[in-house]
């Protein structure tokens, strides 16, 4: 599990990711090793398989919603990551760029205006405006390549500037930045971040590209099965004032009417603040989910017993359940 002296924290890559980014806002290259991965099937399989000691994965964005292929691994529908648990979450502001070669006929000139721009259409009788433009004519671009989130939370300045661009996706907004680095063409392009611009060595296309000023992504830090930490009582005072959350996924009888409703239910009896709801299909039968939900507090700071008394009830009306995990909140 570690290199030398230095545990290691695997994460979505190639570097300059913004999987890259968050975990270098938690983990010092000091004290930890950063791996990179290809996928977050791979951070997955190094936390389980202990050859690292933690792992981050982004989870959710507030313009585009959920990262699905994290919440697939969470659901764990082949019983693959039994010891993995949540154990903390990351915020990074996201902010995008456009990366490629300028064209070589650099004039500023109306293709950047025209393709597509900002016109109502019976289809779209609203169409978003871009909180930005290109810094220079995108006309030679042919393919467009990035995370599938990324284009989610990119839509007005693609559906104006790059309409009719064959769009690709890639593992991550870095490893289309890579990808880009290599063409010959001059022709591809990337939205990935500033830290790709410099280490791929290409060209700053659009700055800025996002459809929203305080687009986020928050990442999750995943452990394998933490007992109570050793030094708890000394925690729960920062705890207590930052606050805290858990995640627990769910099945329900879909055939019992209600099943849904009781198992939220539980929350509601125990006055636990819910503060997401989310689904990914079970694979048992068709149209049945695992449910996630995520609520306000912590299984080990309970002094009350409201945490454990929900947890009881869920055991009693849910089919399956699991406890994913609690962490403290710091933003």
């Amino acid at each position: 599990m570690d290199s030398g002296n230095k545990p290691i924290v695997s994460f979505l890559g190639p570097v300059a990711s913004y999987s890259h980014q968050a975990v270098r806002q938690v983990f010092p290259e000091k004290i930890w090793e950063l791996r990179p991965v290809n996928t977050i099937d791979d951070v997955f399989d190094e936390v389980q398989d202990h050859l690292v000691t933690a792992g981050v994965v982004p989870f959710e964005n507030s313009t585009n919603g959920s990262v699905v292929f994290t919440l697939d691994n969470l659901a764990d529908r082949k019983g693959r990551y039994k010891d993995v648990t949540v154990d903390g979450e990351i915020f990074v502001d996201v902010h995008h760029c456009l990366l490629g070669r300028k064209n070589p006929n650099s004039k500023l000139d109306e293709a950047h205006e025209a393709s597509g721009a900002c016109t109502p259409t019976a289809t779209d009788p609203v169409p978003l405006k871009p909180k930005s433009k290109p810094l220079g004519s995108l006309s030679h671009i042919r393919r467009l390549y990035s995370h599938p989130q990324a284009f989610g939370q990119c839509n007005a300045f693609i559906s104006t500037y790059l309409k009719g661009v064959e769009i690709i996706d890639v593992s991550s907004t870095s490893k289309a930045a890579e990808i880009v680095s290599q063409d010959e063409t001059g022709t591809w392009a990337a939205i990935s971040n500033h830290l790709a611009l410099s280490l791929y060595s290409l060209d700053l296309l659009g700055k800025n590209i996002e459809d929203r000023e305080d687009n986020t992504t928050r990442f999750l830090v995943i452990g394998t099965k933490p007992s109570v930490p050793s030094d708890w009582n000394l925690r729960k005072q920062t705890i207590a004032k930052s606050g805290s959350r858990s995640l627990v996924s769910f099945t329900v009888p879909h055939t019992s009417p209600g099943a849904l409703a009781d198992v939220l239910g539980c929350f509601t009896e125990s006055n636990l603040n819910l503060t997401s709801i989310n689904s990914r299909p079970s694979l048992l039968a068709p149209f049945q989910y695992v449910f996630f939900v995520e609520f306000e507090g912590h299984r080990y700071d309970d002094s009350d017993g409201r945490v454990k008394g929900a947890l009881e009830k869920i055991g009693h009306v849910a089919q399956s359940w699991r406890w994913l995990g609690s962490w403290e909140r710091y933003r």
